[in-house]
């Protein structure tokens, strides 16, 4: 259920870039928790999280975030105190070391005191596991702990909404584990907004999905909602089914098939990815393309 108490409220927004829509008409919630945000590439992701994170006004509709309008300049300040955001491509100076970075978005952030804003730098640091690279120049960390750094700034000030574009991009399996653990336990007391391409994250983490679709919402409500999307339409099979609208080999050696399925075939478990693909089913990519 959504109130007006919600930490985000999305009401008939819309952005367009040279015309053309990026956002269409989009609405939806955020309440407490860790949310999804899954769509393919082009599909106005990127574009949402910044209107959230008050870098993109909305053209047209109404948003409430953190009980404040971002249109207004004390509505934007308010949220900014705030809020955490990671964007997709953050930008570094190469110079700075991790610790340098950290302490510089903790005086944008109005850490004023300079003790304190060392222990605040150095506790975001150890959350994302680079306390030990603290002094690193940030042009000869790896793409990974680059990523890690900007979380880490992201965290600064213990913020009620935390908004993340793409946060596992560039790290391995185990540093997605502890992101994983990083953002359950974050979700537990504030608003995580988690944009991926990674579905297994969605299924492990939110409560909530959201899925974007050529600038509109498709989807929104629970992980088992997705997945029902799926019910009864994936199947196995000993030969790749031609009729399925998708199909591979396992690496148990038989077909998963996802479509309709033939008569008597053995279903399977639907799983968030499977209704994911349908849900976006029919649309050819070249037609979801936007900008983003």
């Amino acid at each position: 259920m959504s109130s007006s108490d919600d930490p985000v409220n999305v009401r008939a927004v819309s952005v367009s870039y040279r015309g053309r829509p990026v956002l269409d008409d989009v609405s939806f919630t955020l309440g407490p928790g860790v949310t999804g945000l899954l769509g393919p590439n082009g599909a106005g992701k990127t574009t949402l999280l910044r209107v959230l994170a008050t870098a993109v006004p909305p053209d047209r509709g109404e948003l409430s975030v953190l009980g404040e309008d971002p249109r207004t300049g004390p509505g934007k300040l308010a949220i900014r105190r705030r809020l955490g955001y990671l964007p997709q491509d953050p930008g570094f100076h190469p110079g700075f070391t991790a610790l340098d970075f950290v302490d510089y978005v903790a005086i944008l952030k109005e850490v004023t005191d300079r003790r304190a804003r060392r222990a605040e730098a150095l506790r975001v640091l150890e959350a994302v596991g680079l306390a030990d690279r603290r002094a690193k120049k940030i042009r000869t960390l790896s793409g990974g702990m680059r990523r890690r750094v900007a979380l880490a700034a992201a965290l600064v000030g213990d913020p009620d909404l935390l908004v993340l574009d793409e946060p596992t991009v560039g790290l391995d399996p185990e540093q997605r584990l502890r992101l994983r653990e990083l953002v359950a336990d974050l979700g537990e007391t504030r608003t995580v907004l988690l944009s991926t391409h990674q579905t297994e994250d969605v299924s492990a983490l939110c409560r909530q999905v959201v899925v974007l679709d050529r600038g509109q919402v498709k989807f929104q409500g629970p992980p088992a909602g997705l997945r029902a999307v799926a019910a009864g339409r994936v199947w196995s099979s000993t030969e790749r089914d031609r009729t399925a609208l998708a199909g591979w080999r396992t690496g148990e050696g038989t077909f998963r098939n996802i479509g309709t399925p033939p008569p008597g075939a053995r279903q399977l478990a639907p799983t968030l990815e499977d209704g994911y693909l349908l849900l976006l089913d029919g649309a050819p990519a070249a037609d979801r393309a936007v900008p983003r």
